[in-house]
């Protein structure tokens, strides 16, 4: 059983988005004077939109003066330990009756959507159970013969199980049933498809199986939205088939938001999926793929599901990442060094530099810089690279900063103090500081850039800044 949870603090409740009239009676058995609980899937979460009191026989009512938006709904039990699923529709106004004793069963009175639903859930899990006999035959097969026999059998019922669907689909057009099922679909190969042999026919596959992924889906339906797979569907097609770059990504979410952006539900859900993914990035080009999304879906625009905390946080984290998006110059930078004297990162001239912004009283400093310092003597100087260290001042001192460079012979470095005198004075003067412009949440951060100060990394380990240097070296 899975346990009903609140949804994330971002979203406003949910009642504010609902529309015209549902009753839906409910019986429990063996419950009573208790409290059960309407919710839906939303992606990976449950949200609760309303909630009932049993009477001592068992019996409770959800209702509302507007209709639900429809998807597949979660009534969940006193306890919030477990939930059996319904569907609502157009049809809101019917009863539910189940058992704990008797459960998956349930029965429906006056919903055509959820009799159709109990006998696809019926015929799922007789096929379910085949298969499953099926699989355990074959474990204890003791032929080749026996065993391919059994695969056949096997095939059989998963072609089964699909002709099945595909009945239900163009014998109950239209219903929440069927838009479902097409959207669970995965494309089929073509026969001239379904066994690639050279990079070519490679190729034409996998654009056969992205042009052909969302056949049948309308992202402006929202009943989508309210499912555990329509998430699990775009997972996968941003992690296999969409290609690993802004361009790319952008490129799909602009597409999928000019169909959501009709439906409230549905541009909600993409929405907040997309920030959700992009807020802490993964890779470093994702940064351009949140940026824009702040400024094409949020600088301009205010939602009703979305607190004025959750905007906040967007807006934040934009502007945290704009000013150092892949590619872009780096923002620029003038502190003083060990002599006092101004040093700007832009008057370094150098094949590459590396930014190290770190604190003389962080202990993970300790252990990198060091090692940092021993690959860049081993390798790097020789490839024309500089470093241009940023020490932040915390709870340590300018005399902390100079002993840890004595005493580790960092002396080949440039050095340059970023002080709490400093960072006030830029805030103080409306000037973002050096820490945001350059996203700096953990020490130490190390930026790679080219010889024009454009960045090409970030935010990596010095492991891995070698490897990208070692990548730029082969020409990559």
């Amino acid at each position: 059983m899975k346990k009903l949870r609140l949804l994330f603090l971002w979203l406003l409740p949910l009642s504010a988005a609902a529309q015209e009239g549902y009753e839906i009676k409910v019986t429990f058995q063996p419950f009573r004077n208790q409290y059960v609980y309407l919710g839906h899937y939303f992606g990976r979460q449950y949200p609760i939109v309303d909630s009932a009191l049993l009477d001592d026989k068992g019996q409770a009512v959800f209702s509302g003066s507007k209709k639900l938006p429809g998807g597949i709904y979660l009534v969940g039990y006193p306890n919030k330990s477990g939930f059996f699923e319904i569907l609502l529709d157009q049809h809101q106004r019917f009863s539910v009756i189940a058992d704990t004793a008797t459960l998956p069963s349930i029965s429906f009175v006056n919903s055509p959507d959820n009799d159709l639903f109990r006998t696809y859930q019926q015929a799922m899990i007789s096929r379910g159970e085949a298969l499953a006999a099926k699989r355990k035959l074959l474990g204890n097969a003791k032929t080749a013969s026996d065993s391919a026999k059994i695969h056949a059998e096997m095939e059989h019922l998963d072609r089964d199980i699909v002709n099945f669907r595909e009945a239900l689909i163009k014998d109950h057009p239209g219903t929440l049933l069927a838009t479902l099922l097409i959207a669970m679909r995965e494309p089929e190969m073509p026969p001239s498809l379904g066994n690639p042999r050279t990079r070519q026919d490679s190729i034409a596959t996998f654009d056969y199986y992205k042009q052909h992924y969302w056949d049948g889906v309308n992202f402006f339906d929202g009943r989508l939205a309210y499912t555990t797979f329509f998430e699990e569907k775009l997972d996968k097609y941003f992690n296999q088939v969409v290609a690993p770059h802004p361009d790319s990504v952008i490129r799909e979410i602009d597409w999928m938001m000019g169909f959501a952006s009709i439906n409230r539900e549905m541009e909600k859900f993409l929405l907040l999926k997309f920030v959700n993914r992009f807020l802490n990035q993964k890779y470093m080009w994702e940064d351009a793929v949140f940026v824009h999304l702040f400024e094409k879906y949020f600088a301009q625009k205010d939602y009703d599901w979305l607190t004025e905390k959750g905007k906040k946080t967007i807006t934040d984290r934009a502007y945290n990442l704009m000013a150092n998006i892949m590619g872009s110059p780096a923002a620029v930078i003038e502190l003083p060094d060990t002599s006092g004297k101004s040093v700007k990162l832009y008057d370094l001239p150098a094949t590459y530099t590396l930014i190290t912004f770190w604190d003389p009283k962080c202990g993970h400093c300790r252990e990198v810089l060091p090692k940092v310092d021993s690959m860049y003597r081993s390798k790097w100087k020789s490839r024309g690279l500089k470093i241009y260290a940023v020490a932040k001042e915390t709870d340590g001192t300018r005399e902390d900063w100079l002993k840890f460079i004595r005493e580790h012979k960092l002396q080949d470095w440039t050095h340059v103090y970023y002080s709490k005198v400093e960072e006030r004075a830029r805030i103080s003067a409306n000037i973002p500081g050096y820490s945001q412009l350059y996203d700096v949440l953990t020490f130490p951060t190390l930026y790679l850039l080219d010889k024009d100060k454009r960045i090409i990394a970030k935010k990596l380990s010095y492991e891995q800044m070698d490897e990208v240097l070692d990548a730029k070296g082969r020409g990559q």
